[in-house]
């Protein structure tokens, strides 16, 4: 049987659906608004005007200035210029802290770094995916530049207590950047009081395009550029502004800014009802994260003897993953959930359900119908047993 044309999407910390209005306020842009930034004619002042507008509902939403903000391709090229930038600009310090729970867009310029010379420490986490802050502390030296620590979990929604990780890093002269992809827009992220240098915003995570994101960078943070140009984004990120999607990212934050308590409560609701179902349904199901400090949208369960691909393999009318759509199609085990203390066999066993603003009640009762049932034809008869 082919699967549904439209299954019950269930993976919003991979990507969101644009908003109504975002399209609407994007459209424009895309037709006879088409001047470049900066041109100084009327076709590229009204552009321009578009992205400073934007430029304001980005910085709003995180309580930032607006010089702090700079647009950027997305997510990935936001923590590779945040790390990059600051490792380049360092003058004598040579040694970065990161956590062994990171995304990709992280963990890989900081290997980068390490084949070229720098002192890296990887950090552990406890069994709620929270960082070590013991460990941190005790590795923290004169020589750290940056301390660079995703902020929500991608995968387990796990939230870091970053107030306490940059009191930490204060104390040694370091920098500190936090990748909030997933936490902007879901959680009240204020750079000023949670006492960062750096922040990655990714648009396509909160309703927003796909290849637009944003780097805040405190005001005479030491920072220097990775691509060279001409002087787009204060000389920070050269290539000329994406307007459309610009413009999209700063109406998706200005509708988070407005809603955030709103939306929160309602992901929680559906999230709850998720999992209180599927606890009802599967013996000896568990929850992978903490319990509190935790995405109001995410859970990452362990659905015990059967392994996460081959159950969702069975439920094609659900769009979901086995954890980060980065790492989507291996087999291996999650390092995300390894680092937790869990086993391989845990890990292979976990599916990560994230709902988001277009998920209803009523589809959360029908997903969560077709995974217990389908666990339990799987667990039965053995199809499921890695």
């Amino acid at each position: 049987m082919p699967p549904p044309e439209r299954p019950i999407y269930l993976d919003h910390n991979a990507t969101t659906p644009l908003l109504p209005e975002v399209v609407d306020a994007m459209l424009p842009y895309l037709r006879e608004q088409f001047g470049n930034p900066s041109s100084s004619h009327p076709w590229g002042s009204r552009a321009r005007a578009a992205v400073d507008t934007a430029r304001e509902k980005v910085a709003a939403l995180v309580h930032a200035d607006v010089d702090e903000i700079y647009f950027t391709s997305g997510g990935t090229e936001s923590s590779n210029l945040a790390i990059r930038g600051v490792a380049s600009a360092a003058a004598q310090r040579r040694h970065l802290l990161t956590t062994a729970i990171e995304h990709p867009a992280t963990a890989n310029p900081c290997r980068q770094l390490e084949r070229h010379g720098w002192h890296v420490d990887w950090i552990g986490v406890d069994q709620a995916c929270r960082v070590r802050l013991d460990q941190l502390d005790s590795r923290l030296s004169e020589d750290t530049a940056l301390v660079s620590v995703i902020h929500a979990n991608n995968e387990t929604g796990t939230v870091q207590p970053i107030r306490e990780i940059a009191a930490l890093a204060r104390r040694s002269g370091a920098l500190v950047h936090i990748d909030a992809a997933q936490s902007v827009g879901k959680i009240g992220v204020d750079v000023r009081s949670l006492d960062v240098d750096l922040l990655t915003i990714a648009g396509h995570k909160l309703n927003a395009p796909k290849g637009v994101g944003a780097l805040y960078v405190r005001r005479a943070t030491a920072i220097e550029p990775f691509a060279r140009g001409a002087g787009h984004e204060r000389g920070l990120r050269p290539g000329t502004e994406n307007v459309a999607s610009i413009v999209g990212l700063g109406v998706a934050c200005a509708i988070a800014s407005s809603t955030r308590e709103e939306r929160a409560r309602h992901l929680c609701e559906l999230r709850d009802r998720l999992w209180a179902l599927l606890a009802a349904g599967i013996k000896d199901v568990k929850k992978n994260g903490h319990d509190t400090e935790q995405l109001p949208n995410t859970l990452s369960v362990r659905f015990p003897r059967v392994r996460g691909t081959v159950l969702l393999d069975a439920v094609p009318e659900i769009a979901a993953s086995t954890g980060s759509a980065c790492h989507e199609g291996q087999e291996s085990a999650s390092e995300v959930i390894l680092a937790t203390g869990l086993t391989a066999t845990d890990a292979l066993e976990t599916v990560r359900l994230s709902v988001g603003l277009t998920t209803t009640m009523e589809e959360i009762e029908r997903a969560a119908s077709a995974l217990v049932r389908a666990w339990s034809s799987l667990a039965s008869d053995g199809g499921g047993v890695r």
